[in-house]
């Protein structure tokens, strides 16, 4: 495997072969003595690695590991395709590859049930978890159907003008900060047909609820209250249905407000994951 540094991003980048894959990995600060365990990121649908980086790049004291989907960013186009099974199964093994032990877990949206379901299946080697607006899976209670249909489809990758145009529906609160719709927008690369086909059937009848109640993790679920594609009560099932989970909701978030409200949700981050607590604004207990 080899190695290499890309601009603006800070980190490393990797082509791995994990569970028979070729897949893009990047990892930040993992040769940096840190008092915090990694963080292993899973990203939303169709999202490269790219539309993330902020949020890894802010988190200076800790390790961070993500990676390309197959057939998103620029990870090849999967050949066959696969389940959270196994692609959790493909992420432990890029965690063994890179030397790591325990990882704190996080996921947004589609890979908020990715983190979900790497929970369940590598108990051992999770920390922690934080799930960001995101869903138990396929019981789950629906966005806007005008937010909804435009989310599936792909040209909101591939057309800058429909993008542009839809913007508001599909993420909300993007548009009330100057600049970062754009900048969000300046970070996407379009996945392939193939490849943001194979993600959605992923996730084909998959649920966590029935496990979700013997979840042994402390856990943050931090949902918007603007979302229009993963509504609040979505995060309060999540909530509820895990023993030792807690709730923050995010005012004005809409289902990008990870990287809206980035100051808000870095300290959330922080204090959770055991940093050097600092004050956040913008949020409300649920």
């Amino acid at each position: 495997m080899t190695a290499s540094k890309t601009e603006p991003m800070t980190a490393t980048i990797e082509m791995m072969e994990a569970g028979g894959r070729t897949l893009r990995v990047a990892h930040w600060r993992l040769d940096e003595k840190s008092d915090h365990p990694p963080i292993l990121f899973f990203n939303g649908i169709g999202a490269n690695i790219e539309a993330v980086a902020p949020l890894a790049e802010r988190l200076t004291e800790r390790g961070f590991v993500m990676f390309d989907m197959p057939g998103t960013g620029e990870s090849p186009d999967p050949t066959v395709p696969y389940n959270p099974f196994t692609m959790s199964w493909t992420a432990n093994q890029i965690l063994d590859q890179l030397g790591l032990g325990e990882v704190d877990v996080m996921g947004v949206s589609w890979g908020g049930a990715m983190a979900q379901h790497f929970t369940l299946q590598y108990p051992k080697r999770t920390r922690r978890l934080v799930l960001v607006a995101t869903t138990a899976g396929m019981l789950m209670v629906p966005g806007k159907p005008a937010a909804l249909t435009k989310m599936a489809n792909p040209r909101r990758y591939i057309d800058p003008d429909f993008m542009n145009e839809h913007f508001m529906t599909l993420y909300g609160g993007m548009t009330k900060r100057a600049g970062s719709k754009e900048d969000h927008i300046g970070r996407l690369k379009p996945p392939s047909p193939r490849g943001y086909l194979y993600q959605l059937l992923a996730m084909l009848g998959w649920t966590s609820l029935p496990a979700l109640p013997f979840m042994a993790k402390e856990v943050l679920v931090m949902m918007g209250d603007e979302d229009q594609i993963v509504p609040l009560i979505n995060g309060r099932i999540l909530a509820s249905a895990i023993p030792n989970a807690r709730l923050e909701v995010f005012e004005g978030g809409g289902h990008l407000f990870l990287l809206t409200h980035a100051d808000e949700s870095v300290a959330m981050l922080r204090e959770f994951l055991g940093a050097p607590e600092t004050k956040a604004e913008g949020r409300r207990a649920a």
